[in-house]
């Protein structure tokens, strides 16, 4: 790949995981946007974004536990299923059109979710423990389509424990970080003991950027607010890849 293109890629990818890691998120679905508007082949893109994702949920899992959000109580009804379903998702492979199909759709939807989530505050409300067959038959669906296209579920429990009162703002950020992290963790292992997959040439160079992007992040998210503009801007450049993913 071209160097000024992977410059380039590296760039956008160190501001994206500054805006997902503010949110507990790992950045896939950014990171997924960038290589689609790049021309990195699909089979390429999926382990990819998982390893990023492992770097950046990282981070966030750690910010935002030292900072006091973090209920295992709420997590574990959600990862214990997941985990496995992330394993089998990531050992299945799609055709390749009905791939950029499933990440166009799923980029489309991040789009919208950051989009609108950049119009709320943060939230004050009452919270509820969620009933153990929800959570876990969430976490399963979600985690085998964490495994299918890349990206570690965040995107989709986010607003669900928002929505459903489950959670408030950081300690939603707080749970999804982790969630993604083993949802990733899973996936990529998946790719490695099924496919053999070795990483291209220029992971390291991403891998610099997006810790750096997302150590920022996660320490601005944990302790403050996330910026809404930086929402929006990730929120367009998510709806333009997935609308070129869809229509390629």
């Amino acid at each position: 790949m071209d160097g000024a293109v992977i410059a380039l890629l590296g760039a956008g990818m160190l501001l994206a995981a500054f805006g997902y890691a503010s949110v507990g998120h790992g950045g896939a679905s950014a990171y997924l946007a960038a290589m689609a508007l790049a021309g990195i082949a699909p089979a390429e893109m999926r382990p990819v974004a998982l390893l990023l994702n492992v770097l950046v949920s990282s981070l966030a899992t750690w910010k935002f536990k030292r900072a006091g959000h973090f209920n295992w109580s709420l997590f574990w009804p959600f990862a214990i299923v997941s985990i496995p379903m992330a394993y089998i998702g990531g050992a299945l492979t799609l055709p390749g059109h009905t791939y950029k199909m499933l990440v166009g759709l799923v980029l489309l939807y991040a789009a919208w979710q950051l989009w609108h989530s950049a119009t709320r505050g943060e939230e004050m409300r009452s919270v509820r423990q969620p009933p153990l067959p929800a959570a876990m038959g969430i976490g399963a669906g979600m985690g085998l389509l964490s495994g299918l296209t890349g990206v570690g579920g965040g995107i989709f429990l986010s607003p669900l424990l928002l929505m459903l009162g489950w959670a408030g703002t950081k300690e939603t950020s707080a749970i999804a970080a982790p969630f993604i992290l083993v949802n990733s963790i899973a996936g990529l292992a998946a790719h490695f003991v099924a496919k053999g997959v070795a990483m291209p040439a220029y992971v390291p160079l991403l891998g610099a950027a997006v810790v750096a992007g997302g150590w920022l992040g996660a320490e601005y998210g944990a302790r403050r607010f996330s910026n809404p503009l930086v929402r929006r801007v990730l929120a367009v450049v998510l709806a333009l890849a997935g609308g070129k993913m869809i229509v390629a």
